[in-house]
């Protein structure tokens, strides 16, 4: 009997030794995902709906509740067309945008300069573009590039400047900022010795056109942002946040002395775009995400 009980004994003993350990490891998996609930902080970061190209034209919704799950705030749609965005009315789209607890900041937008004969259609279009944005509850346009001629023809290109701060103007009376998105020619071609992206900075009116400055775009154009926002500052009020690849991934960008001027550059808003994909589109921008909340000098002004 004796031997018995202290079988019994040690049994119990080895399930209560089994089940503390048991306990233990799940207060530590609570304990663990709590911390990095408290320490990485969800910062005010967007997303430019580029990044998802092929996903989001099979199932928009879809593709935008996974956005709001990686814990992007905002979006910039790259999918307006004819009073729609992504084929949805603007406050339908709106809605979709409320139920996953994120809004439109801004979106790409692209019409080249008219010439007199079809001015007032153009301008007629951009009457359209501008309501569908405001109903959505934009708060920026951005014309996300210039035709052809512009990176040719001085001419042109000075046409571009008056042409869009006559948009701008527009934008501005329906209560929307109004800006321009570069690539890396804008920071590499130039007409009489001046970059073309100089010349549309000082050949825009700052209260009628803000910059949305692709930072990788700059860079392979082989200039520093930072200089950009010295000789400019104030201008850019968005940034596209790009890399080669996933944000933070190819170590060409200097992240750190970028953010170091961003009160400089007027930022208000940053914006992800992730155009070339490691992994499949959805981890790329998660990954990008993750990198910009740990990164400690990233600081959004809101």
């Amino acid at each position: 009997m004796v031997i018995g009980l202290d079988s019994n004994l040690i049994k119990m003993k080895k399930r209560s030794f089994i089940t503390i350990i048991l306990l233990m490891a799940v207060i530590g998996f609570i304990f663990v995902t709590f911390y990095q609930c408290k320490t990485i902080p969800k910062k005010n970061i967007g997303l430019q709906l580029y990044s998802i190209r092929d996903s989001i034209k099979k199932d928009v919704p879809g593709a935008i509740a996974k956005v709001s799950k990686m814990g992007y705030k905002f979006v910039e749609p790259a999918g307006y067309k004819d009073g729609k965005f992504y084929g949805m009315e603007p406050a339908v789209f709106k809605v979709l945008l409320e139920a996953n607890k994120m809004t439109m900041l801004s979106s790409h937008v692209k019409h080249v300069v008219p010439d007199s004969i079809n001015y007032a259609e153009t301008m007629a279009w951009w009457d359209v573009c501008i309501d569908a944005h405001v109903v959505a509850g934009a708060k920026y346009i951005v014309q996300s590039s210039m035709g052809r001629k512009a990176y040719e023809n001085f001419d042109e290109l000075k046409a571009y400047c008056v042409y869009f701060n006559e948009v701008g103007e527009k934008c501005n009376a329906k209560g929307l900022r109004f800006g321009y998105h570069n690539h890396d020619k804008e920071i590499s071609t130039q007409f009489d010795g001046q970059t073309i992206y100089d010349f549309m900075l000082e050949n825009t009116d700052p209260a009628k056109v803000m910059f949305e400055m692709d930072l990788a775009w700059t860079v392979v154009g082989g200039k520093n942002p930072v200089d950009y926002f010295n000789k400019y500052p104030g201008r850019f009020e968005l940034w596209h946040i790009r890399d080669d690849a996933e944000v933070g991934a190819s170590g060409m960008m200097d992240y750190a002395s970028i953010w170091a001027a961003a009160a400089k550059s007027g930022l208000q808003y940053g914006i992800v775009e992730v155009a070339k994909f490691n992994f499949d589109e959805y981890t790329s921008c998660q990954k990008s995400l993750d990198f910009l909340n740990t990164a400690p000098y990233v600081v959004m002004p809101k």
